[in-house]
């Protein structure tokens, strides 16, 4: 858990958050979250159901019974009737507490708010505490590299940033081998499901690093807190500040959720750069990639920098000097046997400008 020692129930503006997050789908963080709900309300804690999802799980749905849950929202999206969390209604009912489930959810089309987290983010600003749920694969920096152990491009994620804001964050975990055994079981899916998913997602070496991966997030956190409350900041007292070099080049999103890796573990603060050539106007396509990009450095807690000149390589080291960049990274360049006859490559003209900022080549080719 996230600050142990400082009561979820604390009387401020502000609701308190403590999210449960586990390596994938059938670890328990939705029944875990409802044990520690009904515990709570046995103290005397006014706890709602604001959202459940128990996706046909007899343990789960048992865990719930008792607990009140605020009606769906009803939603017409191309002539179906949908239903989502009813913000609206839970803020009139004024609850201490609202259970919300999978975060990462993706709201109707027409939605007051685009993602649940925003909801869950709403309802915290209103001074409702809340519980959530959500598995490793969910948060932004990851996408990559769970893409790259699991074959599968998660498309619902959150911030990064939600989980550093949790007043609370409690890992669910079970070994690979039994939760292979509940989706064998038919406690995860339906009985049709489960072949594809012992061969796809619920593969046993896909679980183990997804489980690495959970428990590193989740260390880091501790990290910083224990950090915080000593008042150190890093073992030399200087703040990493972590430069992306980003282009239209359709792998840029992928440089800059490693680099909101690096900025996670090294504590530090994340830049993004785009230079654009004076002398060529973007495509459509290029122009949205760049605000899309623009749009993951804010989410990802970053600044974005966008810089109009001829010479990348000037720019990015005037722009790691006024801002004092210790990192920087840059994915692989193709450039022409002729280009490098004349002027060298980009790497080797960062490295001659730049003696004493680290330089991060990132692969930029699929695997």
């Amino acid at each position: 858990m996230i600050k142990p020692n400082e009561s979820l129930f604390s009387a401020s503006h502000r609701g308190k958050h403590r999210i449960y997050i586990g390596m994938a789908p059938g670890v328990g963080k939705t029944y875990r979250m409802l044990q520690d709900a009904q515990a709570l309300k046995e103290e005397g804690i006014d706890v709602v159901i604001g959202l459940l999802e128990t996706h046909n799980r007899e343990e789960t749905a048992e865990q719930a019974e008792g607990l009140e849950k605020i009606p769906l929202l009803e939603v017409n999206y191309q002539n179906k009737s949908l239903k989502e969390m009813d913000v609206e209604e839970i803020l009139a009912r004024s609850p201490q507490l609202v259970l919300v489930d999978e975060l990462a959810h993706t709201n109707v089309p027409g939605s007051v708010r685009e993602k649940r987290y925003q909801d869950v983010e709403y309802l915290l600003k209103s001074g409702i505490d809340v519980f959530s749920t959500v598995n490793i694969q969910h948060l932004e920096s990851v996408k990559d590299l769970v893409t790259k152990i699991t074959g599968i491009v998660v498309r619902e994620r959150i911030p990064d940033r939600l989980l550093d804001e949790a007043d609370e964050v409690v890992v669910v975990d079970v070994t690979p081998e039994i939760l292979q055994e509940r989706l064998e079981d038919g406690k995860i899916y339906d009985v049709h499901k489960i072949e594809q998913s012992l061969t796809n997602f619920f593969q046993y070496r896909n679980l183990v690093a997804l489980r690495e991966l959970a428990f590193r997030e989740v260390a880091d956190n501790l990290e910083e807190l224990a950090e915080e409350q000593s008042g150190k900041k890093g073992s030399n007292g200087i703040q990493e500040r972590i430069l992306v070099s980003i282009s239209t080049n359709p792998h840029s999103s992928r440089l800059l959720r490693r680099g909101a890796r690096l900025v996670s573990q090294l504590k530090g603060r994340l830049y993004v750069l785009f230079v654009s050539d004076p002398d060529r106007f973007l495509t459509k396509d290029e122009t949205l990639y760049i605000e899309m990009c623009e749009s993951l450095c804010q989410e990802l807690g970053g600044e974005f920098l966008r810089v109009s000149h001829s010479d990348v390589v000037k720019t990015i080291t005037e722009v790691a000097q006024q801002y004092h960049i210790t990192q920087i990274v840059i994915g692989q360049t193709r450039q022409s046997r002729w280009k490098l006859l004349l002027k060298g490559s980009i790497v080797q003209r960062l490295i001659r400008s730049l003696k004493d900022i680290d330089l991060h080549i990132i692969a930029t080719t699929n695997n």
